[in-house]
């Protein structure tokens, strides 16, 4: 059975929203102002699907991609750039008003560049003869199967090909696979989940597909596989060799932006503490004229960014220590060491060491954060500590998504 609504706004994750009597409804793919038919979203009972728009906005934009509306991976595609940049922008402006926090918001600073340089993809098999090869689709299981994503870098060209014929190759593994592919600068870099353990000639078989495709490497969960040259990114001077299934930030230009406002924020810093470093996008740009000291829970990150220090000339002292910052954050009286800190958490933000900071007494504390929400809550903690929120800048490395990088300079 359908219905008629008048999409009212657009919410923080891309929906449209209609505000009814009974509480809003949630529309995906619709836009303010529209009127459209819907019917029942299975599964879902205050949203609704879209059967036919009956007046258009002004505002809807061609989408660039066919799957559009059916993948789950783009969430608005079809409004029109200059309002959604608006409205990309207005997810900061509404998490800060929302925390109460009044902050100079700066204008959204567009870093796709060449667009994206990571994916994970899915690979399930319907039946014996059926094989999908794809993303997930809106808020459903299922894979929708794509031959082509607009939004990957050119790093990325072959990237679906390598990931049909990993699928391909491991028919007898009943499990779904997530297949995680890097473009690194020897070749893409992929991980295979979810396979559970591989009998030695489906490893051989493997191994061949990695050769025939040219892969710079293939893990199983992080466990080696095949090997061709070793994966490794630029980070600024540094050259940095990738531990299986690293996280990297989603675009060549989005490290380089957020890396650029980082190091402005940070002023004339000279002893610097980098929390949730990573492989080290900040320290490593940072340790051209700065003393760093790196913490991050990630062994095989810390590791790799040791390594990369000690091959790049021109750094100062770069220190790098393994430590779980959710468990053990850095204490007031540790962070005494230092003139700034920058800290780039999880998505879930990091409660316990923002209280940390908030009563140390650091001149300018730097926060990157993909989570508008989660930043504003940790905003505020620091601010309720004391600091002053004096720049908010707004990244948009995932164009077309619901997210948004934001880095945020705080000084006493």
């Amino acid at each position: 059975m359908t219905e008629l609504l008048v999409v009212d706004r657009l919410g923080h994750r891309g929906d449209g929203i209609a505000d009814t009597p009974t509480g809003p409804l949630y529309v995906p793919y619709a836009l303010p102002g529209e009127t459209v038919e819907v019917e029942p979203f299975a599964g879902h009972h205050d949203r609704r699907h879209v059967v036919r728009i009956v007046v258009r906005s002004p505002e809807r934009f061609p989408p660039i991609c066919a799957h559009f509306g059916i993948c789950g991976g783009c969430a608005v595609q079809h409004l029109t750039p200059q309002h959604y940049r608006t409205w990309k922008r207005g997810l900061v402006n509404d998490a800060l008003a929302q925390a109460k926090i009044d902050a100079p918001l700066d204008d959204l600073v567009d870093a796709h560049g060449d667009g994206r340089r990571r994916a994970v993809f899915h690979a399930r098999r319907k039946s014996h003869d059926v094989l999908e090869v794809g993303f997930t689709a809106y808020r459903a299981h299922h894979i929708v199967p794509i031959d082509r994503c607009p939004v990957l870098a050119p790093s990325m060209h072959h990237a679906l090909d390598v990931t049909w014929a990993l699928a391909e190759m491991v028919d007898g593994v009943t499990k779904p696979l997530d297949i995680q592919v890097t473009a690194t600068d020897g070749g893409l870099d992929v991980d295979l989940r979810g396979s559970g353990r591989l009998q030695p000639d489906l490893m051989a078989r493997l191994a061949a597909v990695s050769a025939a495709q040219r892969l710079a490497r293939l893990t199983r969960h992080g466990e080696l596989v095949a090997q061709h040259t070793a994966p490794t990114v630029q980070m600024g001077p540094a050259r940095v060799a990738l531990p299986p299934g690293a996280f990297l930030q989603a675009t060549a230009a989005g490290e380089a932006a957020i890396a650029e406002s980082v190091r402005r924020d940070l002023g004339d810093a000279r002893m610097i503490v980098d929390l949730f470093a990573g492989l080290g996008p900040f320290t490593l740009r940072l340790a051209g004229q700065a003393r760093i000291t790196a913490f991050d829970v990630d062994t095989a990150a810390i590791a790799s960014l040791r390594l990369a220090a000690a091959q790049t000339s021109g750094l100062k002292p770069i220190f790098a220590r393994v430590r779980d910052l959710f468990r053990q954050p850095l204490t007031a009286s540790e962070l005494a060491n230092f003139d700034a800190a920058v800290f780039d958490p999880p998505r879930q933000g990091a409660q316990q060491q923002a209280r940390a900071l908030a009563a140390a007494s650091l001149r300018v504390i730097v926060a990157v954060s993909c989570n508008p929400a989660t930043f504003a809550r940790d905003a505020r903690i620091l601010i309720d500590g004391g600091y002053r929120l004096t720049s908010v800048t707004p990244i948009d490395q995932f164009r077309y998504s619901a997210h948004v990088e934001i880095v945020g300079r705080f000084e006493r």
